[in-house]
C-alpha cells in the first residue's frame, strides 16, 4: 500500500485539473497515488491526465454523473492508500503540503485532519474577494465549524483527509448534493473518530465563480445547514443563525431607510437607518484593502454581504420547508446543475 491516495472528482474542468496536477508533481513528498474520477463529463480530461503517467502514479476513471460525494467514494473504492486525501479540482497545492500532512500525522495522529485555503496573489480580484469572505471572521466563514479544539475541527471537503478505516466504517460521502462534507464529518465524529485541524496544510483555492454562482452557492450552503440538522439533531449552533439575523437586521435598515424618507423628507434620517450596513462596509473594506489592495477591498463589500445575505435566505427558506411545511426535501436549493 501506499502512503497516501489522493482523490480529485471532476467535472468538465481540464484546465484546472492540468494546474493542479502540475503542483502536485512537485511536491517534495512521493508517497502517494493520485486518482482522478471524471463524473461523466461532456468535456473529459483523460488527455490531460495521460500526460502526467510519468511524472505521477495516476490513475484516471470516468463515471456517470452523480455529484461530488458519491464521485470521491468512486475514487476512493479505487485507491490503495492508508490514508485518503481529498482535493476540489479548482486547487493548487503547496510542494511542502504533503510533507507537512504526513510529518504531523506521524507526531500527532487523528482519523481526520483538514486544512485551511488561501488567494494566490495572481487570482483575479474577484476570487481574492470571495476567498476573504469565505475565510473572514467579519462574514462569519472563518468560524464556522472551525474550532481548533481536540474533536470539534470540521474539514470541508476542498481539502481534508481521513484514514481508510474511517472510509470502510463510515461508508464515504453521503448522497447530499450541498454540506456532503459536513454530512461526513459529523458522520466521523458520531463514530466515535478523532478530527484536527493542521494550519500549515492550506491550499490555493482559486472558487471558480462570479458573484452570481457565488450566491447560488452560498445560498445552498445556507438550505444545508438546516437539512444537516435534521440528520444530525444538536449540530446546529448559534454562530450557523448569524447570516439569517444579518438578513432580518438588512432589511429592516432598508425598509427603515425608505419610511424615514418619505417622512422626513431629508436624507440624514435614512442615513442613520442605513448606518449599521455602512459600518459593516466600511470594516470590510479596511480589512481586505489592508490584506490585498483597495479594488480587492471594494469587491469584498460585494462579496461579503452576498456571502450572509444568500446564506441567510438559503438558511431561512429551508427552515421554513422544513419547521413550518414539514418537507422532507435535502435538495431545496439551484439542484438544476449544482456544479455551476
Amino acid at each position: 500500500m501506499t502512503k497516501f491516495s489522493i482523490i480529485i472528482p471532476l467535472y468538465n474542468r481540464p484546465d484546472e485539473i492540468k494546474e493542479l496536477l502540475d503542483s502536485l508533481v512537485y511536491q517534495d513528498y512521493k508517497d502517494f497515488e493520485v486518482i482522478v474520477a471524471e463524473d461523466g463529463s461532456s468535456i473529459p480530461a483523460e488527455y490531460v491526465v495521460k500526460q502526467y503517467a510519468g511524472r505521477l502514479n495516476i490513475k484516471y476513471f470516468t463515471k456517470a454523473n452523480s455529484g461530488p460525494g458519491t464521485t470521491r467514494n468512486y475514487g476512493a473504492e479505487r485507491s490503495d492508500g492508508e490514508y485518503i486525501i481529498f482535493f476540489d479540482s479548482d486547487c493548487i497545492i503547496p510542494e511542502n503540503y504533503m510533507t507537512t500532512v504526513a510529518q504531523r500525522l506521524e507526531n500527532n495522529y487523528s482519523d481526520c485532519y483538514g486544512g485551511p485555503d488561501a488567494a494566490m496573489p495572481n487570482f483575479t480580484p474577484v476570487q481574492k474577494a470571495i476567498s476573504y469572505a469565505m475565510t473572514s471572521i467579519i462574514s462569519t466563514g472563518g468560524i464556522r465549524g472551525a474550532s481548533e479544539k481536540a474533536g470539534k475541527f470540521h474539514p470541508r471537503s476542498f481539502n481534508m483527509g481521513f484514514s481508510r478505516k474511517v472510509f470502510i466504517t463510515t461508508g464515504g460521502f453521503s448522497t447530499m448534493r450541498f454540506g456532503e462534507d459536513i454530512d461526513m464529518t459529523l458522520r466521523i465524529l458520531e463514530g466515535g473518530f478523532t478530527t484536527q485541524l493542521i494550519k500549515d496544510a492550506f491550499v490555493y483555492h482559486k472558487r471558480r465563480t462570479d458573484f452570481r454562482k457565488f450566491f447560488r452557492q452560498v445560498f445552498n450552503s445556507g438550505c444545508a445547514r438546516i437539512n444537516l440538522n435534521r440528520r444530525h439533531p444538536g449540530s446546529l449552533k448559534i454562530v450557523h443563525t448569524l447570516p439569517a439575523c444579518f438578513l432580518i437586521g438588512e432589511i429592516m435598515c432598508v425598509l427603515g431607510a425608505i419610511a424615514t424618507a418619505i417622512i422626513f423628507k431629508n436624507w440624514l434620517a435614512p442615513l442613520l437607518c442605513l448606518s449599521p450596513l455602512i459600518l459593516l462596509a466600511l470594516i470590510v473594506f479596511i480589512d481586505s484593502a489592508r490584506q490585498n489592495c483597495i479594488r480587492v477591498g471594494f469587491l469584498s463589500i460585494a462579496a461579503v454581504f452576498i456571502q450572509l445575505t444568500a446564506y441567510g435566505m438559503g438558511f431561512l427558506k429551508a427552515f421554513f420547508n422544513t419547521h413550518i411545511l414539514h418537507k422532507t426535501n435535502d435538495t431545496t436549493g439551484f439542484v438544476r446543475n449544482f456544479y455551476k
